[in-house]
């Protein structure tokens, strides 16, 4: 392989790309051909696809764009894999696991650099996603050994009735470009533990993250076949996953997305029904109520929007204030930003806010924000495309949004927050579950009785209550109504890999 370069504009030249500095990334991490079968893979076609830098649109470089026929080269290689990697013992896969976290932490630093040079978060976020993404596998290499059944009492002397867990086997995981290393773990680790084997389908805009962690499963020794990797191109991606979807020796998938793509699949799932694991599109109320310190909410607000430029399933969506602090709310929240917020290359010092991560979600952003504009929103500030490039925008305040205006009932996944005002708890909380999506909500509030009422009452997977910041590999991570089946994370998050098996003992008088 060739010499690998991080390329990062300076701020002085925003809308320029002459001026640039380097920063070298260990070249065993970069790769731009699949993993397959423990192989380094290119499309047997030869063809490729290139990956871009959003912050400055360089080229990173060119990576393989397998098709249908790779994909089922790929399944087949996990198949093979699934009937030895079965019977590996718990602490088996527990210590293979532990070596891969270990090994993660190691290359944090350049993990991370991968990670902002192709998603373009700050550099700080990225090493807060990769520690993140490396603590579910330490997490489930600890779980490993404490996937257990039960005995229980027969109804008949001359019986004994056992239930045991067993791995479902192959298990294909689709992933997104906003968190590319810890939704890949999340997934992955949960079913490796199980004894489970993976054939992981990257989002085309950030694949060098998954390849990389590839390269360190290599390192870790974890057996060929077992976790597989391929990578597409956009043209290819919706082809490679109806074949992860219908292929019958798949027994699960699990994706996370938007809504509409994960209704996509769920279809094509049907055929052969799989076991589903969906984590899709949010429109996470955050409520702020007249018993809530404002301050608090205020942060609250900044963590919960602005992380990631806007782009999680878990951002704050609507922002519903009570009348009474409504003005307060927003004028602090406006000041907050100005002072806080720095837009700019992930790689630049101070930089809070990374792009956009492509052209389409750029365009989208600023459809939404011009829309409830043009049909009686008042912006407060931002509202524009910012200058440092054509994929970064102004963080944004829109008051007085209703529900005419798309932006109140579509995933904003941008630095926009779209303030709504309520008068009473009822009218917040009929606000806040009007809508056909569940996967977070927040509220802040000092009224305890309030805190039971309104917790109960909201109609989501995960509620923040005086808290924006909801993840941790302890936690059970998914939604309700269409924002997904299943849960990540937490001791709960292997029940997705494993099936629940019934013996029955007879003949025992």
């Amino acid at each position: 392989m060739g010499t690998f370069y991080f390329a990062t504009s300076t701020k002085s030249s925003a809308k320029s790309m002459s001026t640039f500095g380097y920063r070298l990334l260990h070249q065993h991490l970069l790769r731009k051909k699949s993993y397959v079968d423990g192989q380094w893979v290119s499309a047997q076609n030869g063809k490729t696809f290139d990956v871009f830098n959003p912050s400055n649109g360089a080229n990173i470089g060119s990576v393989a764009d397998l098709n249908e026929t790779d994909t089922n080269a790929a399944i087949s290689a996990a198949r093979k894999a699934f009937v030895s990697w079965k019977k590996t013992t718990a602490k088996e896969r527990s210590n293979l696991l532990r070596r891969w976290f270990e090994l993660m932490v190691q290359n944090q630093n350049e993990l991370a650099k991968l990670l902002t040079t192709e998603q373009g978060k700050p550099l700080s976020e990225a090493k807060t996603e990769v520690t993140y993404g490396a603590a579910y596998v330490e997490w489930f290499s600890e779980e490993a050994r404490r996937i257990n059944g039960d005995v229980v009492q027969s109804p008949s002397p001359k019986k004994e009735m056992l239930f045991i867990r067993q791995p479902i086997g192959v298990v294909a995981m689709i992933t997104p470009w906003n968190f590319p290393n810890a939704m890949l773990m999340r997934k992955a680790a949960a079913a490796l533990a199980a004894g489970c084997t993976c054939v992981a389908k990257p989002a085309e805009d950030t694949p060098f993250s998954a390849l990389a962690l590839a390269q360190l499963s290599e390192e870790a020794k974890i057996p060929p076949g077992v976790f597989n990797v391929v990578t597409s191109s956009r043209e290819n991606s919706p082809k490679v996953g109806k074949v992860l979807c219908e292929d019958p020796h798949v027994a699960g998938i699990s994706f996370t997305g938007s809504t509409a793509v994960g209704k996509i699949l769920y279809k094509q799932c049907a055929s052969t029904v799989k076991r589903l694991s969906l984590e899709l599109g949010g429109n996470a109320p955050f409520v702020v109520f007249e018993s809530a310190n404002v301050d608090a909410a205020v942060e609250g607000a900044m963590a919960c929007k602005f992380r990631c430029t806007g782009q999680t399933c878990v951002s704050a969506n609507r922002f519903l204030v009570q009348a009474n602090v409504y003005d307060e709310f927003v004028g602090k929240l406006n000041k907050r930003i100005a002072e806080s917020l720095i837009v700019g290359d992930g790689f630049e010092p101070g930089t809070t806010q990374g792009p956009l991560a492509n052209k389409q979600q750029a365009a989208k952003v600023d459809r939404l924000v011009r829309d409830a504009v043009s049909k009686g929103a008042t912006l407060v500030t931002g509202g524009k495309p910012h200058p440092q490039g054509e994929l970064f925008y102004q963080p944004t305040i829109l008051t007085d949004v209703n529900n005419s205006m798309e932006i109140s009932s579509e995933e904003i996944f941008g630095p926009v927050v779209s303030v709504v005002k309520f008068n009473t708890e009822e009218e917040g909380v009929s606000i806040a579950n009007s809508t056909n999506r569940g996967l977070a909500g927040y509220f802040y509030s000092q009224d305890i009785a309030q805190i039971w009422r309104v917790a109960k009452s909201l109609e989501m997977g995960m509620i923040g209550i005086n808290e924006s910041l909801l993840s941790a590999v302890e936690a059970a991570f998914g939604g309700v109504k269409e924002s997904g089946l299943g849960r990540e994370g937490s001791k709960y998050g292997i029940d997705e890999y494993t099936e629940l098996k019934y013996l029955c003992f007879g003949g025992l008088d």
